[in-house]
């Protein structure tokens, strides 16, 4: 049998984010708690567009394959290279997990006005972890999985593993 972890068990985020009405949270007196520039974060001689995620199955087995696809447009006027970024969030597990991880990128050279599908495959590999008994492995569950051009990509699809 697969044991099934409750969506309320250990549904926290790691950390202890900005929480104005909280004293015993983390934060600066005189300065915003966020960083200055996210993960990922890169300047460009020209913007980009991001559509809107799509992923070919909404729920996989441990020996399914998933595929995400994106729109990147640019949107300038110079010839420019962005660098896609795939986050994955467990929304619940038997430890304590991050926010999100960096599961995956590619990096993509676009000529003014041009739009590329970007895919990037994920399996069971992409959702494992050290789980509570120590051992690497997948754990069933919803996974939220973030695109876009640094670790604030607010782009995002559900998986559920089964």
């Amino acid at each position: 049998s697969v044991w099934q972890v409750p969506l309320f068990y250990n549904a926290k985020n790691t950390g202890r984010p900005l929480d104005a009405d909280d004293k015993y949270t983390s934060k600066y007196l005189d300065e915003s708690n966020e960083p200055l520039y996210p993960f990922g974060y890169g300047l460009s001689y020209t913007t980009f567009e991001y559509g809107a995620p799509r992923i070919d199955r909404a729920e996989m087995n441990r020996n399914d394959r998933a595929t995400l696809s994106i729109d990147l447009t640019n949107t300038g006027r110079r010839v420019g290279t962005e660098v896609v970024q795939l986050y994955i969030q467990d929304e619940v597990g038997s430890v304590t997990r991050p926010l999100r991880e960096l599961k995956g990128f590619r990096r993509v050279t676009l000529e003014p006005g041009a739009t590329e599908t970007v895919r990037f495959d994920i399996t069971a590999e992409e959702l494992a972890f050290y789980r509570r008994d120590e051992t690497w492995g997948t754990e069933p569950g919803r996974f939220r999985i973030y695109v876009g051009g640094d670790s604030r990509a607010d782009r995002s699809v559900t998986l559920t593993l089964k």
